[in-house]
This record gives structure tokens, C-alpha cells and sequence, in this order.
């Protein structure tokens, strides 16, 4: 199989998961195998409950995965992958320098046994206080992430990201639309069905509130947007979508709406033909499913505002976020997972670049730098 034919493959499945959750492991596999790693994971980080949850996993020991939820996630280097972009690529000595990666109890005690060497994490999408991310694990035998890893992740990410966005509005059990909470406001999501011409098949209630309040969209059977730049988007991307959908990701997903108010909504767009995608569609004659959610404030963190401010490194914000939570340099370093020595270095380097000259200062600078919408 070609490179083409393994990653239009690999693609179908990803986009067959969003609507069968059982699938992500399979998929995870395929993704392990196209970049040349030996174990995968879907991951997320909970910065207010300090939680790490591995949703789903592939070529992970059972044992190892309990005891990284319940402890090693703490001295994971991942804590500060929420500060790096969306769909950027980041291995491990991104995050923490290889010698004190290798020292700390993370690789000494999780990884190492394991036989693991280096990791590439994503970040596929984050809020003020969360994140969820995928990672592919090499051993010793595939060697550290290297160009051609990045380049074939690169192929998948969007993908992954796209699944993962409109995964959480399909029940598959019933092949029918439902709403979902968004991370930053709970806020219901309009969830349509609509074949190759727009007529809407079926719609969740949220959606049917949206026709009803005929502001972006026109009241009626059919979608119709009022901004008429918006509904020829539209019309393009479910025609294509009948044709299989290949188009829609060159066209991008999402699509900009604005309600009469001046307030902003974003529509995300998928092809309902492909595997389990087609019966679906079969089910409701449908050709795309549109999901439409009022756009919401992403506030940066406090953390992530600093970091940019004073060029601060993976490992420095490791340290600035412990001394905010436990303080002392003991503590710290029994949290971080790194020697006292090495909590010292990253200290000074942290008073440098602020321009303070005691922990306390540096708790009172995060303090001052956190936004009021947290």
C-alpha cells in the first residue's frame, strides 16, 4: 500500500470514529503505524482539578496506564503542553531539557521500564483550563521523533482535530443528532442533518430553536443562510459532501456566522459518506451534518500569558506553576519530579526574567497576570 492509499485509509477511520467511539483504538493503532511509533494516546489535562484522563489507548500496559492517572501524570513534562499552539507538533525535549528529563522520577519510574524513548504530543484543543491532546510513543527501536514523523503527523492532525470537534454531537446508537457542553460555557450546540441540496433531514432541539429564531438562518425545511457569501459556502460544501466528502477539508470546516445582535457563531461541517458515516447518511438521506455553536472567549491562561511576556521555557513554567500551588523548593521538586538543584537553576533563571527576587514575588506576578473570566 502506498503512502497516499495508507493515509486515505487511515483518514476514513478516523472520520468513522467520530460516530463510533469503540473505534478510536483501532485508529490509534493506524496512526502508531503510519508515523512509525509504538503506542498512542487521546489524552486531556484538567489544570483546575490537576486531573490527567487517557480517554482512549493503544499499546499501553494496563498497569501502566492506572498508575499514570492515578500519579505519574503529575511528573508528566505535558503539564505545560496547553501553552504550546493548537495542531503544533512537540516531542519531548521540547518540553523539559533530555538530561533533566531522564533524571526525573517520570521517565525513571513510568518510562524507562516501559523500554520508551520519545514522544510527539499535539495539542488538539485547549480552553482557559484544559487541554486534550494526542501523543505517539517510540521506543528505542524507531528512535527520537524526527522529520519525517512531523511530517506524516502533519497529514493526520487535522483529521484527528476534526473527529474530536464534531465526535461529541453524534449518538451512534440512535444515528441521530445531540447536543453537547462547551468547555468554556455550556453552551447547547445546533446539530443538523441536510442532504446535497440543504434540506435539513433532521435537527436537535438547539437547532430547531436556531430555524426559529430565524436570524442567521432563515426559518424553514430548508438551510438557508441569510449572509449570502455564508450560504453559497454552504451550498459548495454540501454538494461536495455528497460526493463524498473528500472536498469539505480543503475547503476547511468552519464556517463564520453572525446573528442579527452582532453575536458570533461558528459552524463545523462533516461528510456523512464514508463507513459508518454512510449508513448514517443512508439512515437520513443526508449528506453532511452541520454543527453550529455561539463562538466563546478563550481568555489566556495566566500561565500562558507569562510565558509569552518573558520567554519563559517549558521547564521554567513547569516550576513558576509548582512554586504558585505548593511553593518551597522541596515541594516543588517532590511535585515536579526533578532534583532541588535543578528547582534552584530554573528559580534564578525565573527571577532574571521577571524581575523579582522571592517566591512569594512570583506568586503575587501569576496572581496579577490571571484573568478575571477564569
Amino acid at each position: 500500500m502506498s503512502e497516499d492509499e495508507e493515509l486515505s485509509h487511515l483518514v476514513g477511520t478516523i472520520l468513522d470514529a467520530t460516530l463510533d467511539p469503540a473505534l478510536w483504538t483501532p485508529v490509534l493503532a493506524g496512526i502508531s503505524q503510519f508515523v512509525n511509533g509504538q503506542a498512542g494516546g487521546l489524552l486531556s489535562k484538567d489544570a483546575v482539578s490537576k486531573a490527567g484522563t487517557a480517554h482512549y489507548h493503544y499499546g499501553v500496559d494496563p498497569h501502566y496506564m492506572q498508575i499514570y492517572v492515578e500519579t505519574y501524570f503529575r511528573f508528566d513534562p505535558t503539564a505545560t503542553l496547553p501553552f504550546f499552539d493548537v495542531g503544533q507538533i512537540v516531542c519531548t525535549r521540547d518540553l523539559v531539557p533530555s538530561d533533566e528529563f531522564r533524571q526525573g522520577r517520570f521517565y525513571q519510574e513510568w518510562v524507562r521500564p516501559q523500554g520508551w524513548l520519545d514522544a510527539a504530543q499535539v495539542v488538539l484543543e485547549k480552553s482557559v483550563t484544559s487541554c486534550s491532546y494526542l501523543a505517539i510513543v517510540r521506543d528505542q527501536t524507531a528512535g527520537m521523533v524526527d522529520d519525517e514523523m512531523r511530517r506524516r503527523l502533519r497529514f493526520v492532525i487535522p483529521h484527528v482535530r476534526r473527529a474530536i470537534l464534531i465526535g461529541r454531537a453524534i449518538d451512534l446508537g440512535r444515528y441521530e443528532a445531540a447536543t453537547f457542553a462547551d468547555t468554556l460555557g455550556g453552551l447547547k450546540v445546533g446539530v443538523f442533518l441536510v442532504d446535497a441540496d440543504g434540506w435539513v433531514v433532521h435537527s436537535n432541539p438547539a437547532g430547531r430553536e436556531m430555524l426559529r429564531a430565524d436570524d442567521f438562518f432563515r426559518s424553514g425545511d430548508r438551510l438557508v443562510a441569510r449572509d449570502e457569501q455564508v450560504n453559497r459556502t454552504l451550498r459548495e460544501i454540501f454538494a461536495a459532501a455528497n460526493d463524498a466528502g473528500d472536498a469539505i477539508g480543503a475547503q476547511g470546516i468552519a464556517v463564520p456566522l453572525l446573528g442579527a445582535d452582532g453575536g458570533r457563531y461558528v459552524a463545523h461541517a462533516l461528510p456523512l459518506m464514508s463507513g459508518e458515516r454512510r449508513r448514517a447518511g443512508i439512515a437520513y438521506a443526508a449528506a453532511a451534518a452541520l454543527f453550529v455553536q455561539k463562538a466563546s472567549l478563550d481568555t489566556p491562561s495566566a500561565m500562558e500569558t507569562m510565558a509569552k511576556l518573558y520567554k519563559l521555557t517549558p521547564s521554567e513554567l513547569r516550576v513558576l506553576a509548582a512554586v504558585s500551588e505548593v511553593g518551597g523548593v522541596s515541594a516543588v521538586a517532590e511535585a515536579v519530579g526533578i532534583a532541588e538543584a535543578t528547582v534552584k537553576t530554573h528559580l534564578q533563571h525565573l527571577f532574571a526574567k521577571t524581575g523579582t527576587n522571592r517566591q512569594i514575588d512570583l506568586v503575587k506576578l501569576v496572581a496579577a497576570h490571571a484573568s478575571p473570566l477564569r
